[in-house]
């Protein structure tokens, strides 16, 4: 059985550690350019074939409630960031697909985000972060991929 001080303390430097991260990596994102909603919409985008994915699958991959996620998604058809149809293969639902400036945009910015991630985490050799992916991925229920 586990030790449940343990487990407590533990939870919550994970959580702390994880809100102290996300806040500094936070700095990546303005508004003006890509706000860190936007930007995980389109990471989910340009990672699919053609630079396309399903609605339903942005929705899977946020932090945020599905209403949101069409407002955000509207919101970025309106900027010309995305385009947005119906799937062809499911008659409810929608299909949203990057454009050369949202993913132009993207990439400029996944740049700089990246290389700030990879700043803030070299305080970890790389045997410690593939222990805190396998951790993670374990404490989500998944396994870790190679």
């Amino acid at each position: 059985m586990t030790d449940r001080r343990l487990a407590i303390d533990a939870w919550e430097s994970l959580f702390r550690a994880q809100h102290e991260v996300f806040g500094d990596i936070n700095e990546d994102f303005h508004d003006e350019t890509l706000n860190q909603a936007e930007y995980d919409v389109l990471l989910t985008v340009t990672r699919g074939e053609n630079m396309t994915a399903r609605l339903r699958d942005v929705t899977a991959n946020m932090l945020i409630s599905q209403p949101s996620v069409s407002r955000l998604v509207d919101r970025m058809v309106a900027r010309g960031l995305i385009s947005k149809c119906a799937d062809p293969d499911d008659g409810r639902g929608s299909l949203v697909k990057a454009t050369d400036a949202g993913a132009a945009l993207f990439r400029r910015v996944a740049g700089a985000h990246g290389r700030a991630i990879a700043e803030r985490m070299s305080i970890l050799s790389d045997d410690e972060l593939q222990q805190l992916r396998e951790l993670t991925a374990k404490l989500r229920k998944k396994q870790p991929s190679c």
